[in-house]
């Protein structure tokens, strides 16, 4: 590996990227307040200068943040799986779903159990990765490629569950607006760092052993002198 070490290098570094930021998305609300897939700014008016009400949506759970007098902030349990809609309808009256998408939206936030097991598979890949030989490469651009599809599918399970949510809250003209937030944009550059790292780790696999095949190139091997000459026939006289 040593001709495509540095681009191994790349690959490796990159495998790191993508599990650092699949950490992100795992530990997003409740686990931290202000980490979020989805944030929901909250009408302001009634409330106090100082105060900015909102809810977060992460991968096990929510946060519901300065909407209480006391100025505490309302977590849910880490779970898999939660009804982003009815969390919505509780807070901003003026917005309803309908059955189909509350159920669509619910049932999407199940498949966000793919998050952690990604992130697994991006470290697998990574340690993988960092025994540079031909074997270790191969199957750590396997893993790789393993770790971007289910996070592709995890990423697009995120956007339409949470695009529901988004779309019935922009619309409700009630002064509330809902954005992403940092943790869907740190999954989908993880899938991207997965999916360069399997390109750029399987060119060095593959690179490194066309490399060993010119060194070696064919075997020549040292006979001594006057060996496989015909024998001289000895004069019976």
């Amino acid at each position: 590996m040593r001709q495509t070490g540095f681009f191994h290098h790349i690959g490796t570094f990159l495998l790191l990227a993508a599990t650092v930021l699949l950490i992100i998305t795992d530990i997003s609300a409740p686990v931290v307040n202000n980490i979020s897939m989805l944030k929901v700014n909250l009408d302001e008016r009634g409330t106090s200068v100082d105060r900015h009400p909102q809810v977060t949506f992460g991968t096990f759970g929510y946060c519901v943040q300065d909407t209480m007098a006391s100025g505490q902030d309302f977590c849910s349990r880490s779970h898999v799986g939660y009804d982003p809609a009815a969390v919505i309808e509780e807070n901003i009256h003026d917005v309803d779903f309908s059955d189909y998408a509350g159920d669509t939206s619910k049932a999407l936030t199940r498949v966000m159990i793919l998050h952690p097991i990604a992130t697994g598979l991006a470290f697998i890949a990574f340690l993988l990765a960092l025994g540079a030989g031909v074997v270790g490469s191969l199957l750590a651009s396997l893993v790789s490629l393993l770790t971007f599809i289910v996070t592709l599918v995890a990423l697009i399970c995120d956007f339409v569950s949470f695009a529901i949510i988004r779309s019935a809250v922009n619309n409700a003209n009630d002064g509330s607006s809902a954005e992403w937030g940092a943790a869907s944009w740190t999954t989908l550059v993880s899938a991207i760092c997965s999916l360069l790292a399997t390109v750029i780790v399987f060119f060095t696999c593959c690179s490194a052993r066309m490399h060993r095949r010119r060194q070696s190139g064919p075997v020549v091997k040292d006979v001594p002198d006057g060996y496989g000459a015909p024998a001289r026939r000895r004069r019976w006289w």
